[in-house]
């Protein structure tokens, strides 16, 4: 038997016995007679959505890709609207099939663990994914399939507890999105990753193209940034010549609250944020991942079909990692919105006289707090962050 088919095996049974209660306990590798310096990141050298290929050099790579789809004849014509094709540069593609009035909408992602615990992992990795569907107010996922990497550094005892883990979170998430996991694919490669795609099929009036935002519209952000930084300062309280950089503004109390809140915030899906964008009439958003909250925002900006800019305010962070970013010398640029974030919130463009509503709203629903950030102006669709931006902490819940 394969490597990878070994893997599956022992996934399969994990998938389909043990109880639930169990997994959702704070992984112990002692509990599963793993060494207790095991660490899930260790291997890969680069943190979830921290792999991305830098942005401006993704755009030169793919414009071999880029298709012109502006033609009439190519835009199939449903009740007499236009229904567009989205692609390359967007969060997903909106495929027009063949058949009258329905569009597939799908999306692909992986990337390598960002924390410890295998069964959060497989959560995020799978929130992760669903996220691209969210950012277009698709909030019905019609099927999935995993992308799993086991890597070779792993003995067979750490590949047999961690990898079934890894799954039965991702696994968990869909059915959290209302929907299942009927395939995928498995390798072995020295890093681990994990990921997959997602597909649905709708009517145009169950996504929204994100190109429609106008002067006064306001911007949201559903989740708060520095889960980067968190995640990194978690690992530095075993390393000390690097919290000896960050011992001076934060104690290990602080960054333990920020590294669950941020596990917290990473596996919680988006799918409440993208159902409110219809009740509240979005004109578009994006999800907030490897590029950062500025290079996801100057993305959406280029996309719009009015000549309009986004200028950013105010910066949600998770507690106190505001300044271990300062402390470390800014290698993360939290502040100037290029810190990588992963399964990060959707920034929203929202009518002004609907955002208060949808952030009143999306708290009462999930108990989480969305933040007004900035505002959409006149100007030649770009975004920036101003000089000296209002930091909100935001606290680990209790």
């Amino acid at each position: 038997m394969s490597y990878a088919a070994d893997v599956l095996n022992a996934a399969h049974l994990e998938l389909h016995g043990g109880g639930d209660a169990e997994l959702r306990r704070p992984f112990d590798p002692t509990a599963h007679d793993l060494d207790a310096s095991f660490r899930l990141t260790r291997f890969a050298d680069l943190k979830g959505r921290g792999c991305k290929v830098p942005q401006d050099v993704l755009s030169k790579l793919v414009s071999a890709l880029q298709q012109d789809y502006s033609a009439q004849d190519q835009e199939p014509q449903f009740l007499n609207v236009a229904i567009p094709r989205i692609g390359i540069g967007l969060d997903c593609s909106v495929i027009p099939l063949r058949h009258g009035g329905l569009c597939l909408v799908q999306t692909t992602d992986f990337f390598y663990p960002i924390v410890d615990d295998p069964y959060m992992m497989g959560k995020i990795a799978c929130a992760n994914v669903l996220s691209d569907l969210y950012a277009m107010g698709v909030t019905d996922c019609d099927n999935m399939l995993m992308l799993l990497a086991v890597s070779t550094k792993m003995t067979e005892k750490e590949r047999d507890v961690v990898i079934p883990l890894i799954m039965r979170g991702f696994k968990d998430s869909a059915l959290e999105a209302g929907t299942t996991v009927t395939g995928g694919q498995s390798v072995v490669n020295p890093w681990c990753t994990i990921g997959g795609v997602a597909s649905t099929i709708c009517q145009p009036n169950e996504y929204i193209v994100p190109d429609n935002a106008v002067v006064g519209d306001v911007l949201v952000l559903t989740k708060p940034l520095g889960t980067q930084v968190a995640v990194n300062a978690h690992q530095w309280i075993d390393q000390a010549e690097r919290w000896n950089r960050i011992k001076l503004v934060v104690s290990e109390e602080d960054v333990r609250k920020a590294y669950h809140r941020a596990m917290n915030s990473m596996s919680r899906l988006n799918r409440v944020a993208a159902r409110l964008m219809h009740k509240y009439n979005a004109h578009g958003a994006t999800d907030i991942t490897g590029f950062g909250l500025l290079g996801h925002a100057q993305t959406l900006a280029a996309h719009q079909k009015k000549d309009v800019s986004f200028v950013i305010h105010n910066l949600p962070v998770i507690a106190k990692m505001a300044a271990v970013a300062k402390a470390c010398g800014n290698m993360f640029q939290l502040l100037q919105g290029h810190s990588a974030e992963t399964s990060g919130g959707l920034l929203i463009c929202l009518p002004r006289e609907q955002a208060a509503a949808y952030c009143k709203d999306i708290e009462k629903q999930e108990g989480y707090q969305a933040w007004i950030i900035g505002i959409v102006e006149k100007g030649n669709k770009t975004a920036r962050i101003i000089d000296k931006p209002r930091v909100i902490e935001v606290p680990a819940k209790d």
